[in-house]
């Protein structure tokens, strides 16, 4: 949902800076690349030792690099398949690296199980969202929906509380830390129900294919019956005369 409105603001805001990059011959690869690098950085430096003001200002100077990579592409006038590619994988690296280093904290020094699994089921289903929008259209199916917890959703609900719950380590705010938790609940129900969206989608969307096929196997039999009775009927009435 917050791609629809996010990226036209952030694509406005970024675009002098992507702009200047090109003109310092940077490619998007290489700001894909750096951008994939910084934020795995900031969340397995900091978030397994319970840093999480620094670990989320560290990501955020580095996550908007998805977004200026793609406009960088889209003024050179040269979107590929491969950075396309690229992008998307190296997107799955920098949210695993993010839930990983929130497990690794609560697998620690955070010492709390039932939170590190609840993080592992963030970063797991995620992955898994991502996948069924991929495998869907990879067998020609349009998943044409928009699910409630997507990858930006899933980011920004996740770094802005943990950012916020890092107030109490950093800066001595008291029971501020409570929002780590509530983020992480939050995506992963949200997780789950966009996967079920995503499954429901492909599931209709492969039985309307189904059919259509099935409509259209069914035509073409007929029309090659027509054709067989029609040509059948000629060589009889060839005969005959």
């Amino acid at each position: 949902m917050l791609n629809k409105y996010a990226r036209a603001f952030f694509t406005r805001v970024l675009t002098p800076f992507a702009a200047l990059l090109l003109r310092r011959g940077v490619s998007p690869d290489a700001v894909t690349l750096v951008g994939t690098v910084g934020v795995a950085a900031g969340a397995l430096i900091f978030y397994p030792v319970g840093e999480f003001f620094w670990g989320t200002v560290v990501i955020t100077l580095f996550v908007f690099s998805d977004m200026v990579d793609g406009n960088m592409a889209r003024q050179l006038g040269r979107s590929s398949r491969w950075g396309a590619f690229l992008d998307s994988t190296l997107d799955r690296v920098a949210d695993a690296a993010v839930f990983g280093g929130i497990a690794m904290w609560y697998a620690g020094r955070g010492d709390d199980l039932v939170l590190c699994a609840v993080t592992l089921f963030c970063l797991s289903s995620g992955q898994v969202v991502s996948y069924t929008k991929a495998r869907g259209e990879s067998i020609g199916l349009p998943v044409n929906v928009n699910g409630l917890v997507e990858r930006s959703e899933r980011l920004v609900i996740t770094l802005v509380l943990a950012g916020f719950s890092g107030f109490e380590a950093t800066f001595g705010v008291p029971h501020i830390g409570v929002l780590l938790p509530i983020a992480l609940w939050v995506v992963a129900v949200g997780s789950a129900v966009t996967l079920g969206q995503r499954v429901v989608t492909v599931r209709r969307e492969a039985a309307e294919v189904a059919e259509a096929e099935e409509r259209q196997a069914a035509g073409e039999g007929q029309r090659a019956a027509g054709e067989t009775e029609a040509a059948g009927e000629a060589e009889e009435k060839g005969r005959t005369a």
